[in-house]
């Protein structure tokens, strides 16, 4: 190894053996990918079942993330291997095909990965052993499928998936309240499930955070929780059986597309043209209020004559509805 200096003075180091040294090959390959697995399942092994402990996680910006769930940890961890990095994407895979169980399958696999060293120790190839895992994955299956038990439950008697619920919470930070927690869930699915097809569509529930109350506080509601405020202080906070108007076009006077120029003179015009943009307005108002309409929804704003105008013809109204969430109020109301 020599040093050398350019011609700003900058160091640079010449390497003379670089041509001698070699790559991984075989053997010491195989144990380089193992030990690395092994690392990964050993980092999460302290975190897994009811005594795991928390990891505290801080990101290059300084965030400070404390979780015991596999997956989020292994997410925030800065990984270099190709291995780790598998192992990253395993712990992903199963957070989103089954939801539970992500530090579970990383230690699965680094107790898996342990055996095979012995394994290759003694000279048996890779392949081998593999295909002896894939034999032994049938045989464990065909196990688990004899010694299982079914529940059975129905929407009256929802007793045993609270009981399943209340175990995947023990493990978590809310496990002092997951008696109440799990019958939230348990409804909460129970009521978008489609039992006849077995199919729930999880989009269909949304959980809202809010700041301040406790943990005891959470509660369930069956419809839709939307945090917005009635467009006028004046107008009635509860509404028995609404018949609600959904627009997602501007509740306002139109405004011409292109650039244009009014030139107003006198008064009288003027008088005019708002004469015209509150009867075409009066118009619009007025049709909500023959399809029976006691509620409007809209996706945009509207200005205060309008709001104004809404107050005087009795029509409560809510402004700025976000997109995604007047879809779920048109399927919650059919």
């Amino acid at each position: 190894m020599a040093l050398a200096f350019d011609d700003f003075g900058r160091p640079f180091i010449i390497l003379r053996e670089q041509e001698s040294k070699s790559r991984l090959r075989g053997l010491d390959a195989h144990k380089a990918n193992v030990a690395a697995g092994k690392a990964v399942a050993r980092s999460l092994r302290t975190s897994l079942g009811p005594k795991g402990m928390d990891k505290i996680l801080q990101s290059p910006d300084g965030d400070v993330t404390i979780t015991n769930d596999g997956a989020t940890i292994l997410e925030q961890m800065d990984v270099d291997n190709q291995i780790a990095k598998l192992m990253v994407e395993l712990s992903r895979s199963q957070d989103y095909e089954i939801g539970d169980g992500t530090t579970g399958v990383v230690v699965l696999d680094g107790s898996l990965l342990e055996q095979a060293e012995k394994l290759l120790e003694r000279g048996i190839h890779p392949i081998r052993i593999a295909e002896g895992y894939e034999m032994a994955s049938k045989i464990a299956f065909d196990h688990l499928e004899h010694i299982s038990t079914r529940f059975e439950f129905t929407a009256a008697n929802i007793e045993p998936l609270v009981q399943t619920c209340m175990t995947t919470l023990s493990s978590k930070i809310v496990n002092r309240c997951k008696r109440m927690l799990a019958e939230i869930a348990v409804r909460a699915v129970l009521a978008v499930a489609d039992l006849e097809r077995k199919d729930v569509n999880l989009d269909l529930i949304k959980v809202e955070g809010k700041v301040g109350g406790k943990l005891e506080d959470t509660e369930l509601i069956y419809g839709i929780a939307v945090d917005k405020d009635m467009s006028h202080p004046q107008m009635p906070k509860r509404i028995e059986d609404a018949n609600i108007a959904i627009l997602t076009c501007p509740f306002e006077p139109p405004k011409p597309k292109t650039k244009h120029k009014v030139d107003i003179d006198t008064v009288e015009k003027f008088q005019t043209m708002r004469g015209q943009e509150q009867k075409y307005f009066d118009e619009m108002v007025q049709k909500c209020k023959d399809v029976g309409a006691t509620l409007v929804i809209c996706q945009w704003g509207f200005d205060d004559e309008a709001n104004h105008l809404l107050m005087q013809r009795n029509l409560p109204a809510v402004r700025w509805v976000g997109g995604v969430e007047l879809e779920l109020i048109a399927i919650a109301t059919g």
